[in-house]
C-alpha cells in the first residue's frame, strides 16, 4: 500500500468529483482487507487534525476509525480521501434511542454535511466540473493547466463507509448500562441514513468487545454469545444482517495476557512458537484466529454464519505494564499485518480480513481504569514520532513521522536538589501531580520503572508542568520544584516537552481566499457565458488557489 503518486491526481479527482457531486455517492479507495487505524483524540495536546491526516496518508493508511464526529477531525478528513468509520459515543445512545429527531439531526450534521462539503457548494461544483471537463478536453495547454489547478485545490469528499453506534456497549464492566438503548439507537440511526438517501452507501455497526462471546472448552467450535446478553446481541445481529451491515469486534490478545498470568504468552503472537490448539480439522497457532473463529461459530450457531466481520480494534500497548513495550508491540502489530496480508483469513473464514489497528497516537487523557497501559496504545507518541518500525506493505518502506510539529520550549520541572526526601508534605505534592497528569510510565518494569525516588518525583512534577503548557505556576508544588533547561531523560524514560495546540491557519485561508471566489463565480456572475467566464477568471485566480494550497499544506 502506498500513496498515489501526485501525477495524474487531477484526472482522478475530477472523476471523484463527478461521482460525489453529481451522483451524491461516497467512494472508497480502501478494499476489503486493507489496514486502517483508530484515531482517538483524548489527548491534552493533540496534533492538528490536518497533520494527522497527512501522516495517515504518508504511511499508506486507506481508512480510519473514529470514536466521535468532532468537527476539526471531520473537516480534515474531508480533504484526505480516506474511508471513514465515524462514531457515536456511548453517552449519546440514550438520546439517539429516544428521539428520531435527534438521530436525524446527528446524521445531517455529522454525515450528510461532510459528504456534501466534499464539493462545498453543490450546484456550483456540478456546473464547474462539467465546464472544466470541456476545458480539459480542449486543445489548449493553458486550459488544462487551469483545470488541474482548480481540481487540485478542492477536497475530494469524505468517504464515510460506516457509522459506529456506541463502542463496546455490552462490555461486562458496564453492568448493563447500555443494554436497553443500543438497539433502538442503532435502528434510529439507520432510519436517519435512509431518510438522507445514504442507506445503501453507509452502513451501521456496533463495535463489540470480544467478551460478548465465549467458549466453555477453549475451542472455537464451542463458541456462543454470553447467556446474559444472548437475546440482545441476536436482535442486533439480525438487524445488521437485514440491512447489509457488519459485525465489528475488538480483539485484544494483550488483555488476555494482562488479566491471566497463566495465559501462554507466545499464543498471543503470530510466530508459530506456541503449542497449537486443535479443534476438529482446524488448527490454531495464535489467539487472534481462535478468537475470531469463536465469533464465527457463535454467529453460525444462531443462523448468521455469513455475516461480514470487521476487526474494529487490535493492537499492543508500549508502556504501563511489564508486558507493554515497543519490542512486543512491534512484534505483535507487524505479525498481525503480515498475517492478514496473505489474504488467507482464518480456518472458519478464509479470505481477506478488514481491520483497524489500535491505535494511531497515544492519548494521555484516557481513563486508566482498564490499566495503566490504556494511554500507551499508539504506534506514535503524542507528537507523531513512531515508537518502532512497521512495514505497511510497501517494500523497503519506513514508517513516517508527523511533519511540521511545533513544540513548547525545552524546559522541564524537577524536584529541587535541596529538598529532603523525608519531608512529610512531599508525598501529597506527588499525588496531586499524578492525579492531574500522567504517571503511568512509573511502575514495575515500565519505561521509567528504573528511576530512583528523586527522579520519580521529578517525573510527576514535569508531567503536570507540561500538561499545563509550562505555566510557571504549574511548577510550584509548595516551593519544592524548579524549572531547568537540562533534559532529565534517561534510558527508556523520556522527559517530554509538549507540542503546541493545533493551528487553524489553513481553515482561515480557505475562508478568506477561496470562499469569496466561490461566491463571486456562482452568484455574482451566474448568467455569464460559462466558458468565457472561466477562461477570463481562471488565469487570475490560480495564483490565489496555489497560495491557498501552500498555506494549507
Amino acid at each position: 500500500m502506498g500513496s498515489r503518486p501526485r501525477s495524474g491526481r487531477g484526472e482522478a479527482a475530477a472523476a471523484l468529483f463527478v461521482l460525489a457531486a453529481a451522483a451524491g455517492v461516497s467512494s472508497s479507495g480502501a478494499g476489503v482487507g486493507a489496514i486502517g487505524a483508530n484515531w482517538g483524540t483524548q489527548a491534552s495536546h493533540p496534533l492538528p487534525p490536518d497533520t494527522v491526516v497527512k501522516m495517515l496518508k504518508d504511511n499508506g493508511f486507506q481508512k480510519v476509525k473514529l470514536f466521535d464526529a468532532e468537527d476539526g477531525t471531520m473537516s480534515a478528513l474531508r480533504k484526505g480521501g480516506l474511508e471513514v468509520m465515524v462514531g457515536i459515543p456511548n453517552e449519546l445512545l440514550t438520546t439517539m434511542a429516544n428521539s428520531m429527531k435527534a438521530a436525524d439531526k446527528w446524521v445531517e450534521k455529522n454525515v450528510s454535511n461532510y459528504l456534501n462539503k466534499g464539493c462545498n457548494v453543490r450546484p456550483f461544483c456540478i456546473k464547474s466540473i462539467r465546464l472544466s471537463q470541456k476545458l480539459y478536453q480542449g486543445p489548449g495547454t493553458s486550459s488544462k493547466k487551469h483545470f488541474l489547478a482548480f481540481v487540485e485545490s478542492w477536497p475530494v469528499g469524505l468517504f464515510t463507509r460506516y457509522v459506529a453506534v456506541g463502542n463496546e456497549p455490552f462490555l461486562s464492566t458496564y453492568n448493563g448500562s447500555f443494554l436497553l438503548t443500543t438497539f433502538p439507537a442503532l435502528k434510529n440511526i439507520q432510519s436517519a441514513l435512509v431518510k438522507a438517501g445514504l442507506g445503501n452507501q453507509i452502513k451501521v455497526t456496533v463495535p463489540q468487545n470480544a467478551d460478548v462471546y465465549d467458549t466453555a472448552t477453549g475451542k472455537p467450535s464451542d463458541g456462543d454469545f454470553r447467556t446474559d446478553i444472548h437475546d440482545r446481541i441476536l436482535e442486533i445481529v439480525k438487524f445488521l444482517s437485514d440491512t447489509g451491515g457488519v459485525f465489528t469486534v475488538n480483539i485484544y490478545p494483550f488483555i488476555s495476557l494482562y488479566i491471566d498470568p497463566n495465559f501462554p504468552a507466545e499464543y498471543a503472537f503470530f510466530d508459530g512458537r506456541s503449542q497449537p490448539v486443535v479443534d476438529g480439522s482446524a488448527t490454531y497457532t495464535n489467539m487472534f484466529d481462535a478468537n475470531h473463529d469463536t465469533l464465527i461459530w457463535a454467529l453460525k450457531k444462531n443462523g448468521y454464519g455469513n455475516l461480514p466481520i470487521v476487526i474494529g480494534e487490535i493492537g499492543w500497548p508500549t508502556d504501563g505494564d511489564m508486558n507493554a513495550n515497543a519490542q512486543l508491540a512491534q512484534r505483535f502489530n507487524q505479525g498481525f499485518m503480515t498475517h492478514i496480508a496473505t489474504g488467507q483469513g482464518t480456518p472458519m473464514r478464509p479470505g481477506p480480513i478488514d481491520a483497524y489497528l489500535f491505535s494511531l497516537i497515544d492519548e494521555d487523557d484516557k481513563s486508566i481504569q482498564p490499566g495503566n497501559f490504556e494511554r500507551h496504545w499508539g504506534i506514535y507518541t503524542y507528537d507523531g514520532i513512531p515508537k518502532y518500525q512497521l512495514n505497511f506493505g510497501v517494500p523497503n518502506s519506513q514508517i513516517k513521522r508527523a511533519s511540521g510539529v511545533k513544540y513548547l520550549d525545552k524546559k522541564w520541572c524537577v524536584l529541587k536538589p535541596t529538598v529532603s526526601l523525608d519531608d512529610p508534605k512531599l508525598p501529597d505534592t506527588v499525588s496531586y501531580a499524578c492525579a492531574r497528569a500522567d504517571c503511568t510510565s512509573l511502575g514495575y518494569r515500565t519505561s521509567c520503572g528504573m528511576l530512583d525516588t528523586r527522579s520519580n518525583i521529578s517525573y510527576a512534577y514535569n508531567s503536570f508542568y507540561q500538561k499545563n503548557d509550562q505555566d510557571d505556576v504549574a511548577c510550584g508544588f509548595s516551593g519544592y520544584a524548579t524549572t531547568t533547561g537540562q533534559d532529565p531523560s534517561t534510558g527508556t524514560c523520556s522527559g517530554c516537552y509538549r507540542c503546541q495546540a493545533a493551528s487553524y491557519v489553513g481553515i482561515i485561508a480557505v475562508v478568506v481566499v477561496v470562499v469569496p471566489i466561490i461566491v463571486f463565480l456562482n452568484f455574482v456572475a451566474p448568467d455569464c457565458n460559462e466558458e468565457a467566464m472561466w477562461m477570463a477568471y481562471l488565469p487570475r485566480i490560480d495564483n490565489l488557489i496555489f497560495l491557498t494550497i501552500r498555506i494549507i499544506t
